[in-house]
This record gives C-alpha cells, sequence and structure tokens, in this order.
C-alpha cells in the first residue's frame, strides 16, 4: 500500500501517509510504504514523516521526480543532499525498500538513475519501479541492471509499463546469465495500467515456470512477507 502522487500537489502525497500507517497497524494482511521528498521545501514534511519509518507494517518509502527535483547526486546542493542522506538512512536502518518512480525523459529518465544506485545501492535496497518506463530505459538497464546484482547492488525493479520486448527481454537475459532472478516483482499499476496485461507479460513469456513463479508471488513474499509478526 502506497500513498498516490497523481494530484500535483507537494502536500497530496503526503496527507496519505497517515491512511498508510492506520491501515497497516489494522490489518496483518497489508504492508505500506511511507511517502517522502528530498526537495528542500519538503523538508519538514518529510523529516515528520521518517520519525514512523521504522513502525509495524512499514517496508518502505517512495519518491517520484515528476513534482520536481532530480534523482542525480550530482545536481542536488547541500540541503538537498541533507534530505537525501536522512531518508537513505531510515531506509538502511530500518531495512526498507526505497522505490522510486522512473520514466522515459525528463528527471525521471534512467540515465539519471545510474549514479544514484551507484552511490547509495549497497547500502539501501533501490526498486526501481516501471524498469525505465519506455524504449530507452528498457535499453539502457537490461544489461546494465544485471551487471548491477552482479557487482553487489541491492537493486530490483518491476514491468509495468514495459513496452513490448522490456520484459521478455528482462527475462530472457536473467536466465541466461543465471543473475536477477530475485530482484523482479510483479505489479499492476492500476488504475493506470492493465492487470491482465501486465500480468500477460509474464505469464505468456518464453521462460520457465520456475522464474514466472519468482516474479508473480515469491520475489514479494521474500522481499515483504516476513515483516510483520
Amino acid at each position: 500500500m502506497l500513498p498516490d502522487y497523481s494530484i500535483p500537489v507537494q502536500e497530496h502525497a503526503f496527507s496519505l501517509n497517515d491512511l498508510v500507517l492506520d491501515s497497516v497497524a489494522d490489518n496483518d494482511r497489508l504492508v505500506g510504504g511511507l511517502w517522502v521528498s528530498i526537495l528542500p521545501r519538503n523538508e519538514e514534511r518529510t523529516l515528520e514523516t521518517l520519525k514512523h519509518a521504522g513502525e509495524h507494517g512499514i517496508v518502505a518509502l517512495k519518491t517520484t521526480f515528476l513534482l520536481g527535483g532530480n534523482p542525480d547526486p550530482n545536481t542536488w546542493d547541500a540541503k538537498t543532499r541533507e534530505l537525501a542522506e536522512a531518508c537513505f538512512a531510515a531506509a538502511e536502518r530500518h531495512n526498507l525498500v526505497f522505490h522510486f518512480h522512473t520514466s522515459a525523459g525528463g528527471s525521471s529518465d534512467i540515465n539519471n538513475f545510474i549514479p544514484l544506485v551507484e552511490e547509495f545501492g549497497k547500502r539501501v535496497k533501490i526498486y526501481l519501479v516501471h524498469f525505465g518506463g519506455g524504449v530507452s530505459g528498457h535499453i539502457k538497464l537490461v544489461p546494465r541492471f544485471l551487471d548491477w546484482v552482479e557487482q553487489g547492488y541491492e537493486v530490483y525493479c518491476d514491468t509495468t509499463w514495459t513496452i513490448g520486448f522490456g520484459a521478455r527481454w528482462l527475462m530472457t537475459e536473467i536466465e541466461k546469465r543465471g543473475v536477477g532472478a530475485d530482484r523482479v516483482l510483479f505489479a499492476s499499476d492500476e488504475p493506470w495500467s492493465d492487470f491482465w496485461s501486465e500480468y500477460w507479460k509474464i505469464y505468456g513469456a518464453p521462460v520457465s515456470d520456475e522464474l514466472k513463479q519468482r516474479i508473480l508471488y515469491r520475489n514479494y513474499e521474500e522481499l515483504y512477507g516476513n515483516t510483520k509478526s
């Protein structure tokens, strides 16, 4: 369970953190992620949110750069870096997965995430939502993603919004190289995408049933399923 940020107002996604906290506290079938931002204008909201990072049922942090800023650490000023470090420190301390929205072009282009992964990806689990979100993103990410896994980076992804060949290429390369089978998760991105089209990207791929099962549910169980007691 994650806050929605489709309304382009900084306060909106933060306003849903309380709903996430209440929901995961009341229902042991749910786990959730908290909305954060490294934009200095959101410092007070983010620092208040991070106070709840270790609470029961919270397994992730989530942010996007569609609302401003850039994931490339080389572009950060001192205040931005200070706030980013606070977020990564909380994720590291509480073993949270840090979700980042990716898309083709603009600040969310995968090129801007490469230095972020390579600076923080051995400290914190980094989840690249949408796997680059477009053809150029897939072409850049498939070999690099698996290189990162081999090099010890804690990177994860899902295949929502992958275009045509993207999910298939990733999965066949996983089997060829023998790495990354535990780093891809199924997601539907409803209502912006469609559950069945996302499902068939995985289920219809020319790969083993074992890999399909890992992606469709086992990787989620291993990453998030044992966090509540």
